[in-house]
């Protein structure tokens, strides 16, 4: 939702939009954050004994997301809320901006394979013969 909405408010929206959009952004993250915190940790705890291919996919690929999230998104969104809300629309905003929209279609990414692997191994959970 972050992502769509940042590309709808640069794309279609003023400096206001941008603004507001930024700003909610980062009041958005003290739901994200913990709850994103929360899915790695039961996911963490669900699946640490599998080795099945899917579950290893998915133990690597959410170190990936969470340091994705932690070292760039997170400072990102704090960076470009600040410089919307001082109305600094300049290269340095747009270069951020644009290395945000990177990471966040890389981490959408990676959370879909992932839950895409969840699936399979959930498919797979239910069609094994019951002991």
């Amino acid at each position: 939702m972050f992502w769509t909405t940042t590309i709808s408010s640069e794309l279609f929206g003023t400096y206001a939009t941008v603004t507001t959009v930024k700003s909610m952004i980062v009041a958005g993250l003290f739901i994200l954050v913990p709850a994103m915190i929360i899915v790695g940790a039961s996911g963490f705890s669900m699946g640490h004994s599998r080795i099945d291919a899917p579950a290893m996919a998915k133990k690597k690929r959410m170190p990936i997301i969470a340091m994705n999230g932690l070292l760039i998104l997170v400072p990102a969104a704090l960076y470009l809320s600040a410089k919307a809300n001082v109305g600094s629309f300049d290269t340095r905003f747009y270069t951020v901006q644009i290395i945000e929209l990177i990471a966040g279609a890389t981490n959408l990414i990676l959370m879909g394979m992932s839950i895409r692997d969840g699936r399979s191994m959930s498919r797979r959970r239910r069609a094994a013969p019951r002991k």
